[in-house]
């Protein structure tokens, strides 16, 4: 069974940054909020991970990071980004 991609241009700041949020809440991929959002905001149910879906997630089948994996990633991406510059390692030009 063929599942279509769609690209959405155009997101508000705002809806990526609570997207983002969501999933390392809820410990689900990006990809899995904004299927559940639209699921949701179209009237056609609510959550539908697990197993079904999980055979037919990309992500899945590519072997890459698990929906916790990846948020506990961006958590840490998150905390580095408020280090500020030359806290955590010292620039090259400083080592000479």
């Amino acid at each position: 069974m063929h599942v279509p991609d769609i690209v959405v241009r155009h997101i508000e700041e705002a809806m990526v940054e609570r997207i983002k949020q969501v999933a390392r809440e809820r410990k689900w991929s990006i990809n899995d909020v904004i299927l559940h959002a639209m699921r949701s905001g179209l009237g056609l149910g609510g959550e539908q991970l697990g197993t079904e879906r999980e055979f037919r997630s990309i992500a899945n089948l590519a072997g890459t990071w698990k929906a916790d994996e990846t948020a506990a990633f961006e958590e840490a991406l998150d905390a580095l980004a408020t280090v500020p510059d030359g806290q955590l390692a010292r620039k090259p030009s400083e080592d000479t």
